[in-house]
């Protein structure tokens, strides 16, 4: 019986906590949703114009992406960003720009829309084309002087794009 009893108190717990009486947040405006913009895919479709090196996002990424991912992006109150290759299939895996993440659109679209941590969206188009480009280039994906842009970046090969598999699963597309 008090399994019972426990089970009605936690779903009716369940049910209050999700009415919506408590004052916290509210459904995002239409213009707020534009301002989203649209997620960008592996294949760079809805990438905007702009454009970056490696060189320019050093100065970039020391000024506003340093003090949580340190100064060689090797962690600091955010994670590494650097390094991990070769670790995935150990106990310890270390996943990063340059050992997991399998597109550098993806890696555009994440910084773009939650980087700075604490001002996200900050970055213009460009400074995130740079920012992205100072990563890849620390990982050893391209040159100093490789220039990011719409048309250039989905052609990064990163080194673990192959390492996902497709989910197989009839009901899921």
């Amino acid at each position: 019986m008090s399994k019972l009893l426990s089970l009605l108190v936690l779903a009716a717990g369940v049910t209050w906590a999700q009415a919506g009486k408590h004052g916290v947040g509210r459904a995002p405006s239409p213009q707020e949703v534009r301002a989203l913009g649209s997620t960008i895919g592996p294949d760079g479709r809805g990438l905007p114009e702009g454009s970056g090196t490696a060189k320019q996002g050093r100065e970039i990424f020391a000024a506003k992406c340093a003090r949580c991912h340190g100064e060689k992006a090797d962690g600091n109150v955010g994670p590494p960003l650097v390094g991990g290759q070769g670790t995935l299939a150990t106990a310890k895996p270390l996943k990063t720009i340059g050992s997991f993440w399998p597109h550098a659109t993806s890696v555009w679209d994440y910084v773009n829309r939650a980087m700075p941590f604490d001002k996200p969206g900050l970055l213009s188009h460009s400074e995130v084309y740079a920012a992205v480009a100072h990563l890849l280039h620390i990982n050893g994906i391209i040159g100093e002087s490789d220039l990011m842009n719409a048309k250039t970046l989905p052609k990064v090969r990163m080194p673990n794009r192959d390492g996902f598999v497709p989910d197989s699963r009839p009901d899921v597309k």
